[in-house]
């Protein structure tokens, strides 16, 4: 049968058209797919924010958009460790420092320890010498580097040289610590909370982020006249809104009038980066397209398979700061010279494809993930990463969070007898995730995931033990020195060195990677694909870190795809 078009016809057909489309095109911003009601409308329905646009940058990061790249080394093997055999993974888009943290970053923090936990009170001595940096790793039995020592922690010639004697906790800590500091820095200059607040804390008022979120009402140790910053008031007074009690909990429930996470105001965790961030970053692969290159035979951070410089106005420039050979850590003076013997300042030399520096030479850095021989690619390829330790905020009976206070302040005592505080006045109190969060599930079902798949019984999914009785010496996978301090009844550490001949290997859940070369490494660790470990208890004067920042929403900051 045929159909006569007629003008009519078309013209119903067109409006038809039209209204579907005009449907299917409906801003969705304004009104939910699910009901069709009114969103962010003045009648009291669903709000959303549909005003943010992308991820600020955070102070000292860059941008690394996230793909895929073959990690791992797939040339020379010349120590034949076997513990970085290639496999393809992908990597989200993240940020990460432009820089090491430099002696000037660690400097601060010190100094924002020192005066709200003043070391001179006995019950805050050990957060702020728990967090200096062990100087005395520049020392050596047949060298003279007492100068280092002495020096190259606080002298002003060293300020913005990369940090070193920093161990893998005080890394961590020292992240938590400039978490804080930003989004504290964020609240205060768009005006939430009072301004210079954070110049005017103490012990118990310290501000932190997840309190902040959790129970906005408790930050600053609950004092109003600081958590009440002009916004906050502006708020208050638009809604009529009584502001909640001091547990963030009861009549009057205000919290929604704080800025939490749905306003995409603060920022995510600074954090160490994981070995394939890291490794992914170091690469710069986002300025190549080649494929040999994407199939990991990229060297060096840099193009080219040689140290120094092709380039004409630079050629034969070292293009990073390594040991070169015996004896040499810098070239001849006035020649080729790299421009340090030891670490060099940052910015020294070029950065990568990314815009980072220092990804190759200077110092070694921390990454978060705990040391394995291999990547279990066969088990996950997105955001590899082996270190996940499962934890949950702790609740009180009443329903409220249970903070940290200036009295039960937690320590924890370093197999080298270092004290270091974990737990700050104000945090969170966070214990391990329990079978509340575990049952049933396919994904986990333990709190501590460090040895999962690791190689022995253990680490199976199913393995239980029966009893308390002590894992022997035959069952332990990796049978590595064990280490214990204890205090006895005048407080005095006792420090007990594991001295048996029966241990096989440093390698357990306490040791972490480190990656990239550093001013005591030759050129072969300058490969990004090449992965070490060392205690994560313990430091040295050639390994530093740097922070990442995970990224939130789209991928790549080059704009959003339409949306339909």
């Amino acid at each position: 049968m045929k159909i006569k078009l007629t003008y009519r016809v078309l013209a119903a057909i067109t409006l038809c058209l039209g209204l579907v489309s005009c449907n299917n095109s409906r801003e969705y911003r304004d009104s939910s797919r699910a009901t069709g009601w009114n969103v962010n409308g003045k009648d009291g329905g669903f709000q959303l924010n549909t005003d943010f646009q992308e991820q600020e940058t955070g102070p000292g990061l860059v941008f690394v958009e996230g793909g895929t790249f073959t990690m791992g080394q797939v040339q020379d093997d010349v120590m034949h460790d076997w513990n970085n055999t290639p496999n393809q993974q992908h990597v989200q888009s993240f940020y990460m420092d432009e820089t090491e943290v430099t002696n000037a970053m660690y400097l601060e923090y010190l100094d924002w320890l020192k005066k709200v936990f003043p070391p001179t009170e006995e019950s805050y001595r050990n957060i702020y010498n728990g967090a200096l940096p062990d100087t005395l790793v520049w020392r050596n039995r047949l060298g003279y580097n007492e100068t280092m020592t002495n020096n190259y922690l606080r002298h002003p010639a060293y300020a913005f040289y990369p940090v070193v004697g920093v161990n893998w906790i005080q890394a961590v800590e020292f992240s938590k610590w400039r978490t804080n500091r930003v989004n504290e820095s964020i609240l205060e200059e768009e005006g939430f909370t009072q301004r210079g607040a954070k110049y005017n804390v103490d012990a118990g008022s310290t501000f932190d982020t997840e309190t902040y979120i959790n129970s906005p009402t408790s930050t600053y140790g609950g004092n109003d006249e600081i958590t009440r910053g002009g916004k906050m008031s502006e708020r208050l007074e638009k809604n009529n809104t009584p502001r909640t009690n001091k547990n963030g909990t009861g009549g009057g429930e205000a919290t929604d009038l704080y800025v939490q996470r749905k306003d995409g105001l603060l920022l995510p965790e600074y954090r160490l980066p994981t070995e394939a961030e890291w490794e992914y970053a170091a690469l710069g692969l986002v300025g190549i397209r080649d494929y040999n290159v994407y199939r990991g035979r990229k060297k060096y951070p840099w193009d080219g398979q040689y140290t120094r410089s092709g380039n004409r106005r630079s050629r034969g420039d070292q293009l990073a700061n390594f040991k070169q050979g015996d004896g040499d850590y810098g070239g001849i003076a006035g020649w080729s010279d790299d421009g340090a013997d030891i670490t060099a300042e940052i910015k020294t030399y070029e950065p990568n494809d990314y815009g980072l520096y220092d990804m190759a030479g200077n110092v070694a850095e921390w990454v978060a993930d705990v040391y394995r021989p291999i990547v279990d690619d066969e088990f996950n390829d997105f955001n590899y990463y082996r270190g996940n330790v499962y934890t949950k905020n702790d609740i009180n009976e009443d329903g409220t969070v249970k903070l940290v206070t200036t009295e039960d302040i937690v320590y924890d005592t370093l197999s080298n007898g270092k004290i270091i505080a974990r737990d700050l006045p104000g945090e969170i109190v966070s214990v391990p995730v329990d079978e509340k969060e575990t049952y049933l599930r396919t994904q986990f079902s333990t709190s501590d995931n460090r040895d999962f798949r690791d190689g022995d019984k253990r680490s199976t999914r199913y393995y239980t033990t029966f009893g308390d009785e002590e894992v022997s010496d035959t069952k332990r996978m990796y049978n590595a020195p064990t280490h214990q301090v204890s205090a006895d009844s005048s407080g005095s550490l006792l420090r007990e060195y594991d001295e048996s001949s029966k241990r096989t290997t440093l390698v357990n859940d306490q040791v972490r990677v480190y990656k990239g070369g550093s001013w005591r490494d030759r050129a072969y660790w300058l490969d990004p694909a090449n992965r070490r470990y060392f205690p994560q208890d313990m430091a040295t004067d050639y390994i530093g870190f740097r922070n990442a920042m995970s990224r939130v929403g789209s991928k790549s900051k080059q704009g959003k795809r339409a949306r339909n």
